[in-house]
């Protein structure tokens, strides 16, 4: 594993029982937590990042889809230049394609399952707000 690898996933417990990798997070903001080839599987919960107030880019991935998945709480994803809102619903699954601007943002208690390809140098992105 490489040394950013371990830093993404630390305060991430592992536990194994017969055989199997059982992962948990509680902490705030984004964290990988399985990764295995070309694709990751990562925690995003609420934190300073994802609130509307703190709002200042959209990305978008030029060579990859990424996947949302609210457990609980509540999030909207920001899509395209236009900033249109998706208010996501738990257990849905939300496919952004590759080169789709977008956001997510959320509120305290917000968890949201992210699948995406390990390769994040594909992004590019879009200041809403002047630096």
């Amino acid at each position: 594993m490489k040394r950013n690898e371990l830093e993404m996933m630390e305060n991430v417990s592992k536990e194994t029982r017969y055989g199997i990798e059982i992962y948990d997070y509680d902490g705030v903001s984004y964290r990988s937590a399985v990764s295995f080839g070309t694709w990751r599987v990562a925690y995003l919960n609420h934190g300073k990042a994802f609130v509307e107030e703190n709002f200042e880019k959209v990305e978008r991935h030029n060579d990859s889809d990424e996947v949302f998945i609210l457990l609980q709480g509540k999030a909207t994803l920001i899509i395209g230049e236009e900033l249109n809102r998706i208010e996501m619903e738990p257990h849905k699954i939300y496919n952004v394609p590759e080169g789709v601007w977008h956001h997510i943002f959320t509120t305290e208690g917000t968890s949201v399952i992210v699948v995406e390809n390990e390769d994040t140098d594909n992004t590019d992105f879009l200041y809403i707000k002047e630096q």
